[in-house]
């Protein structure tokens, strides 16, 4: 059986699923074939695979950094939260479920079984699988019936290594109280830690380091300095910039304004990497409608959550500010659950199972709620280019055959809406839809010519492959790769 490793967190966002991708870049550098792996994932960012399974959009960078394809057996347990207390089990890319909290407790028995198969399949087919824990592995709330943590790396005798934010800060109580928590079984599986985001001067942090060593007989395998602007297809919302990203200086006179409402249940929020990565365009997330005011283009994306982010659209005055904006001709782009906000109606039993309620009415169609969710990767042409993305969504939108075709969607003066996500990542067809957003606008934005998202997300991924080469002890990761965990480590109180 090949070897693995399983990369854990102090907390959700401390850096797992980007040091994750590091790890598969250095090692598919060195003539590796690697895969990357998390059992369980709790994320509204998801993607479709070439064989129509739905998995968190994370592995997929994660895939595309080890140079391998995305499959179901890399994320075979998705969570997608849809309520303050509920969430849809996808399990092997398939929904089988809705749960709350408590009653998804005694799903997981059976669902390590399915993840500790694929696991298996993936570490038959390939020389490595990096796998990446969820929250913190040390929830000693839900250890009982863990299935992404501990429980993974005890039923696989995985060897853990234990990431840490320090731009955070406590980072040292955090190390330290993550392995001393844990019982003596987890515990000697835990063989080192990786620093996270660390700024300034490394030799200031060695006497601390040295001193975590003493006190935990573990290693500290490496000091990752924080890299502006990588922007990697984050898990949530916690992880997206507070304002908004600004692309590389304008190609043109003038540089657009893009305005993105920033739904409570806001999901593939990745559909805007691609505009934040083109020349002379500012993204930015909007919760009142004064954000919205300047903007040259509004989006309304993805929800988990159709019609109780709709609500929200309207509590917060935002419903009215767009509703203005298109009755003046100014441009709005709906993509997925935005799409269908800007229809007539919407008729839900499924999702927030509100029965039928009012769209903001800006297009010439009405939605309905299947029981069974359309997951696709769709290929098509619009404004001129070739198109290719993907969908994701229980909502059937029916239009009136008088509308305007917009990617299995539709259009009607300057509102657009598509239930296609990734639409924007095509290069040509994203130089086009600026351009008409421009010429809409009247501004003297010109598109730059040669901006390739693929080369720019390659790109940041060789940057997560050098920050592991030049900045973790990659003897040592070896070390724990092909051996496990080594034996002897010190059990620390008061777990132990």
């Amino acid at each position: 059986m090949s070897g693995a490793l399983l990369v854990a967190g102090t907390t959700s966002d401390a850096g797992k699923s980007v040091v994750t991708a590091g790890i598969c870049r250095w090692l598919v550098r060195q003539g590796v074939s690697v895969a990357p792996f998390k059992a369980q994932n709790m994320s509204n960012n998801s993607m479709v695979t070439a064989d129509g399974a739905e998995i968190g959009r994370a592995q997929v960078m994660q895939a595309a950094a080890a140079r391998v394809e995305p499959e179901a057996a890399m994320n075979p347990v998705l969570l997608k939260p849809g309520g303050d207390n509920s969430s849809q089990v996808v399990v092997l890319g398939r929904v089988v479920a809705d749960v709350t909290a408590r009653s998804y407790r005694p799903m997981k028995g059976a669902l390590l079984e399915q993840v500790l198969h694929c696991l298996a399949d993936l570490r038959a087919r390939f020389d490595v699988v990096i796998c990446e824990g969820a929250g913190s592995p040390t929830e000693i709330n839900l250890r009982a019936d863990d299935i992404a943590n501990m429980g993974l790396a005890r039923a696989a005798d995985l060897p853990v290594v234990v990431v840490g934010d320090i731009d955070r800060g406590g980072i040292f109580p955090a190390l330290y109280g993550t392995v001393a928590l844990m019982p003596p079984e987890d515990q000697r599986l835990v063989a080192g830690f990786l620093v996270n985001k660390f700024r300034g001067d490394v030799g200031l942090l060695t006497p601390g380091l040295e001193e975590l060593a003493r006190l935990t007989g573990r290693p500290t395998l490496g000091v990752l300095p924080c890299l502006a602007g990588l922007h990697l297809d984050v898990e949530d919302s916690l992880g997206l910039p507070a304002t908004g990203t600004a692309g590389p200086p304008a190609h043109g006179e003038d540089v657009l304004r893009i305005s993105v409402a920033r739904f409570p249940r806001l999901s593939n929020f990745t559909d805007l990497d691609a505009l934040a990565a083109e020349p002379g365009v500012l993204v930015r997330y909007a919760t009142r409608p004064e954000e919205i005011a300047d903007a040259d283009l509004v989006i309304l994306p993805g929800t988990r959550s159709t019609v109780t982010d709709l609500a929200w659209l309207r509590e917060t005055g935002l419903a009215d500010a767009v509703l203005r904006r298109a009755a003046a001709g100014a441009p709005v782009l709906g993509i997925c659950g935005g799409y269908q906000m800007l229809a007539r109606t919407i008729r839900d039993e499924v999702e927030s199972r509100a029965g039928t309620v009012p769209g903001l009415g800006l297009l010439p169609a009405d939605v309905h709620f299947a029981r069974e969710k359309t997951l696709g990767r769709p290929v098509g042409r619009a404004l001129g280019e070739q198109v290719h993305g993907y969908e994701i969504h229980h909502g059937v939108v029916t239009v009136d055959d008088a509308a305007e075709p917009f990617l299995d969607g539709a259009a009607s003066g300057s509102v657009w809406g598509t239930t296609w996500h990734g639409a924007l990542e095509n290069d040509g067809f994203r130089r086009a839809f600026l351009t008409e957003v421009a010429r809409t606008t009247g501004r003297r934005f010109v598109a730059a010519p040669d901006t390739s998202f693929a080369a720019v997300r390659e790109e940041r991924l060789d940057r997560l492959g050098n920050l592991v080469a030049e900045h973790a002890d990659t003897d040592a990761l070896w070390r724990l790769i092909e051996s496990g965990p080594p034996a002897g480590l010190p059990m620390l109180p008061p777990g132990a």
